[in-house]
């Protein structure tokens, strides 16, 4: 691909992956470059107005995780919202010509599926039969059980048997850096 540049991208359009959504839905496209706190200033605004129910969080390839970033920043956020997930592949088509043409190289055209997530919050009840959905408060109990076992953790660790505990042996504590005199007999 050394001798190739590429000239265009070309996204597929996908099916709305939700059904029913108003019109006047605040639809927040994640990009790669996009800065979160950016992102969550005008987010966070607009649902803590009452006039917005609903947001959906949308983003493909490098954005995935920035925008589940910004979801669980949210939820944090605006307590008790409703969560519906979907998980999809967009299709791209990338478009490469040659660098030099005069060479006799054909114009590529690639075709490559990317991992999306398009995530729906909602102050209103959602469809729970519906995959994907999480209800308010629902991570709430994984954490907090999460939190309880590394707390039981730490507690073992200061009980004892750690490095440094010992007086003696491979690992004995320095001295400063001054050695004893041999003792004579």
């Amino acid at each position: 691909m050394e001798n190739y540049k590429k000239t265009k991208v070309i996204e597929k359009p996908s099916p709305s992956l939700f059904t029913g959504l108003p019109q006047d839905i605040t639809d927040m496209k994640v990009k790669d470059g996009s800065k979160i706190r950016n992102l969550m200033g005008y987010a966070i605004s607009k649902m803590e107005s009452d006039s917005v129910r609903q947001i959906l969080f949308s983003g493909s390839g490098k954005a995935v995780g920035k925008a589940i970033t910004c979801v669980e920043i949210m939820k944090r956020k605006v307590k008790g919202l409703h969560q519906i997930t979907k998980v999809v592949f967009r299709q791209i088509e990338e478009m490469w010509e040659p660098i030099v043409p005069e060479v006799g190289l054909e114009t590529l055209s690639v075709k490559r599926n990317i991992p999306a997530i398009c995530i729906l919050l909602s102050k209103d009840p959602l469809n729970t039969q519906e995959p994907g959905y999480q209800a308010p408060g629902s991570f709430d109990a994984l954490w907090l059980q999460a939190l309880k076992e590394e707390s039981q953790g730490q507690k073992k660790r200061k009980q004892g048997g750690g490095r440094g505990g010992s007086k003696g042996g491979k690992h004995a504590r320095s001295t400063g850096g001054f050695r004893e005199a041999p003792k004579k007999s």
